[in-house]
């Protein structure tokens, strides 16, 4: 995504003076993929303090586009919410898996697709207060169904809508997960021009 001509909101600037630096860390917690530290960090100030953060593997997410221009959704139950959300399809990374990789992986175990094609739109950091997490966006084209390969204790239905009705579903709230939010951002600039996606084939 090209930003406007002469619009660059870090060229020529000296951030150092907001920079924190560790100076000090311990684990307080270890998980099946997840790990929580707390640092102790010096300030622009010369004052102290501390920081408690997720560490994270790191994530993608595919925007499947179907060629009916339908685009590939799951309703998922989302423990912490104690509900069901709607998500564009998203993983995270296996231990020194390339983020392509993953989002083939992932969107052949969800949903079942395989596609043809495939660009990077880029990337967001949905946590940056308290997570290390990027989720990698990715979208993918000429798909052709197949079956899903869901993990154990992994489920979810799929569906898929026109991009308009998901733009309504996410500006009335009945879509409130971040990453789609972000996606459908993306996936609109995409379709009406605002922003060129580099396609590569890839062997399905």
């Amino acid at each position: 995504m090209t930003l406007p001509h002469g619009f660059d909101l870090q060229s020529g600037q000296d951030n150092a003076h907001l920079a924190e630096t560790r100076l000090g860390s311990e684990k307080i917690l270890t998980g099946n993929f997840l790990n929580i530290c707390r640092d102790t960090v010096g300030l622009p100030d010369g004052k102290h303090a501390t920081r408690e953060y997720v560490v994270h593997p790191g994530a993608v997410m595919i925007v499947a586009l179907r060629d009916d221009g339908r685009v590939v959704l799951e309703r998922q139950y989302r423990y912490p919410l104690h509900a069901v959300m709607v998500e564009f399809p998203a993983g995270k990374l296996d231990a020194g898996e390339s983020p392509l990789a993953c989002a083939q992986r992932e969107l052949q175990e969800e949903t079942g697709y395989t596609a043809s094609e495939w660009a990077r739109a880029g990337v967001l950091h949905p946590a940056i207060s308290y997570s290390t997490e990027f989720i990698d966006i990715w979208f993918a084209r000429g798909l052709k169904p197949g079956a899903q390969k869901l993990d154990a204790g992994e489920f979810l239905d799929v569906f898929s809508a026109p991009p308009d009705e998901l733009m309504k579903a996410c500006i009335t709230g009945q879509v409130t997960d971040a990453k789609t939010l972000a996606g459908m951002l993306w996936l609109n600039n995409v379709l009406s021009g605002a922003t060129t996606l580099e396609w590569r084939s890839v062997a399905q």
